[in-house]
């Protein structure tokens, strides 16, 4: 399970609206699966159907974080036309087994919902989005 506070949730949604037609994309930070902090990252794709963080604005970032004395808990993304569910690309990109993949799908822009999985050497498993 991620934990997501109610304005955190409501940041993420702001930003894939905002990056629309794009992919947005970010990294939350906390501890024990809360996040507490977001960070949003430049999609360098600039796509509607990928995304990638630039390797050294994601290290400044995993610096920071650590600095914080936080976690990586979180790596999110939007989808702007399909449901929130991990890609192909998604699982290929899925670097840290430890986090969880949160997706923003924007398919219905009114009422984008929120989904999170852990991905691990392939496998897909949801997990619950807790928003509190």
């Amino acid at each position: 399970m991620i934990i997501l506070k109610k304005d955190l949730g409501d940041k993420l949604i702001e930003q894939c609206r905002r990056e629309f037609p794009n992919e947005a994309c970010g990294i939350l930070a906390g501890k024990q699966n809360k996040a507490e902090k977001v960070y949003p990252m430049a999609n360098a794709d600039k796509s509607p159907a990928t995304f990638f963080m630039e390797p050294q604005e994601q290290l400044k970032v995993l610096k920071e974080i650590r600095n914080l004395d936080l976690e990586l808990v979180g790596i999110y993304h939007s989808h702007v036309a399909s449901a929130a569910y991990p890609s192909s690309h998604d699982v290929e990109l899925a670097f840290y087994p430890e986090a969880s993949y949160v997706i923003v799908s924007l398919a219905d822009k009114d009422h984008p919902s929120i989904r999170s999985f852990k991905i691990s050497a392939g496998k897909i498993i949801e997990e619950e989005v807790k928003i509190e």
